[in-house]
C-alpha cells in the first residue's frame, strides 16, 4: 500500500504577516478658569515626566493657545497618562496626530 502522501516532495509556504501600525497621537490639555499654573506644572511633572521648565512652558502654552500637546505616543501609553490628568482635575484628550 502507497502512502497518500509522498515524502519526496516539499511544498513551500509563503507566510504573510501584516503589521497594523497605530497612527501617532497626541495627549492633549485643555485650559479653564479653575486649575492654577502650578497645579497643571506640579501635574505635567508628576504624571507626563516634564521638567519643571518644560512643564510651566507648556502651561503658558495652554492658557494662551487653549490647548497643547504635553506628549506624543502609541495610545496606549498615552491613555493612562490621559486618565491620571482626567483625575486631577484637568481637562485632557487623545487625539491622533
Amino acid at each position: 500500500m502507497k502512502p497518500w502522501y509522498d515524502p519526496s516532495i516539499q511544498e513551500q509556504f509563503e507566510v504573510v504577516t501584516e503589521v497594523m501600525e497605530q497612527p501617532p497621537c497626541q495627549l492633549i490639555v485643555w485650559n479653564d478658569e479653575v486649575n492654577t499654573f502650578d497645579w497643571v506644572i506640579q501635574t505635567l511633572i508628576k504624571i507626563c515626566g516634564h521638567t519643571p521648565e518644560q512643564a510651566e512652558q507648556c502651561a503658558y502654552l495652554i492658557h494662551f493657545g487653549g490647548k497643547h500637546a504635553v506628549k506624543k505616543g502609541p495610545y496606549e501609553d498615552l491613555k493612562p497618562a490621559c486618565e491620571a490628568i482626567l483625575d486631577r482635575g484637568i481637562q485632557a484628550t487623545i487625539e491622533v496626530s
